[in-house]
C-alpha cells in the first residue's frame, strides 16, 4: 500500500463541517482552538452555527476549509499513533488545499496555514472587486479543445483560461465575464455535454489575481517554510515538491495559474500510489480520483466514524 493525503479546495464548506471530529477528538478539538487563537476570532462558531454565506466568504472559507482538513489529520494519527510521514508518503491539495497539504507535511504551523489562507482569501477578494470576472465549469470535453477555444474566445481586453484540469471530462474556466461567455458558447458548438456558469466571486487561478499573487508573494517571503516530512504534489507543475523555495515560488504562481490536477493524478498514479486519503469535508477529491485512477483504493476521513474506519488501512 503506497498512500498519499488528499485535502478538498473551496466549495466543499458546509455549515456544521468539523463538528463531530471537535466534539469527539481531543487532537481534532486543538486544531479548532489553535486557529481560533491565530485569527483571533471564533472560526469555528461560524464553522458550527453561523450564516453559510458569511462561511462562503472566501476569507472564511479557506481557513476553514483547512481547519477540517488538519483536525482529521490530527484525529487520524492519534488514533493510530503514527505521523503523516508513517501514514503516506506524498500530500497533495486542491488549490487551497494545497496549503492544507503542506501543513501536514510540517511546512508550517496549523496557525501560520490559517493566518496564510486568510490573507490569501482577503487578496483573492480585492482583487475580484477591482477586476470582475467569473468562472465556468464545461464538461464532456478534452482539456485540448478547452485549451483552442479559451484561446478563440480571449481578446487583449478581455482573457479567459483554463483554471482548473479536474479530471477527464471536467474543466473550468476563468477570466473576464464577457470572454468566459464566448467560450461557453464555443464549448456548446464543440459539442459539450453542459457549460455552467459558477456562483464565484471573480475570475479566480486566472491572470485577473495578479495584485493578490504580488500580495501573497511578500507574504511568504516573509513567512519561514520547513522542509515537508513528504513530498508535496504541486497544483502547478504537477510534480513533487520538497525545496521550501520552490514550493513558495509554486504557491504564488497557483493563485493566477492552472490546478492541474489531471496530472497531479497520473504523476501519483506513474510513482505507484494506490491508496488515497481524502482528509476534509465532503468528498469532492475521491470523486476525482475515481475517474482518474478507478483502481485505486479511495478513503475519506471527516468524521470520527471514518477516522477510526480508516485506521484499519494501517491495522491490516
Amino acid at each position: 500500500m503506497k498512500t498519499a493525503f488528499l485535502f478538498p479546495g473551496q466549495g466543499s464548506q458546509t455549515i456544521g463541517m468539523g463538528q463531530d471530529l471537535y466534539e469527539k477528538s481531543t487532537a481534532a478539538h486543538q486544531v479548532f482552538e489553535e486557529v481560533d487563537d491565530a485569527l483571533g476570532f471564533a472560526l469555528s462558531t461560524l464553522m458550527f452555527e453561523g450564516d453559510m454565506a458569511e462561511l462562503t466568504r472566501t476569507e472564511n472559507a479557506q481557513p476553514a476549509i483547512m481547519t477540517v482538513g488538519m483536525a482529521a489529520v490530527r484525529a487520524l494519527e492519534a488514533e493510530t499513533g503514527q505521523t503523516v510521514a508513517q501514514l503516506a508518503s506524498a500530500v497533495a491539495g486542491h488549490s487551497l488545499g494545497e496549503y492544507t497539504a503542506l501543513c501536514a507535511a510540517g511546512v508550517f504551523s496549523i496557525g501560520e496555514a490559517a493566518r496564510l489562507l486568510r490573507a490569501r482569501g482577503q487578496a483573492m477578494a480585492r482583487a475580484a472587486q477591482s477586476v470582475p470576472g467569473t468562472m465556468a465549469a464545461l464538461l464532456g470535453l478534452s482539456i485540448e479543445q478547452v485549451q483552442d477555444l479559451v484561446q478563440k474566445a480571449s481578446t487583449p481586453e478581455a482573457r479567459v483560461v483554463v483554471a482548473n484540469d479536474n479530471c477527464v471530462g471536467q474543466i473550468v474556466i476563468s477570466g473576464e465575464e464577457k470572454a468566459v461567455e464566448r467560450a461557453m458558447q464555443l464549448a456548446t458548438e464543440a459539442g459539450a455535454k453542459r457549460a455552467l456558469k459558477l456562483q464565484v466571486a471573480g475570475a479566480f487561478h486566472s491572470p485577473y489575481m495578479q495584485s493578490a499573487a504580488d500580495e501573497m508573494n511578500r507574504i511568504l517571503a516573509e513567512t519561514p517554510f520547513e522542509v515537508p516530512s513528504i513530498p508535496v504534489v504541486s497544483n502547478v507543475s504537477a510534480s513533487f515538491e520538497t525545496n521550501p523555495d520552490i514550493i513558495k515560488k509554486r504557491l504564488v504562481e497557483q493563485v493566477v495559474g492552472s490546478v492541474r490536477w489531471t496530472e497531479s493524478a497520473h504523476r501519483m498514479a506513474e510513482a505507484g500510489f494506490d491508496t488515497f486519503v481524502e482528509c476534509g469535508n465532503g468528498k469532492v477529491i475521491t470523486g476525482l480520483m475515481k475517474r482518474l485512477s478507478p483502481e485505486a483504493k479511495l478513503v475519506n476521513v471527516g468524521d470520527m466514524v471514518s477516522v477510526q474506519e480508516a485506521a484499519a488501512l494501517w491495522r491490516d
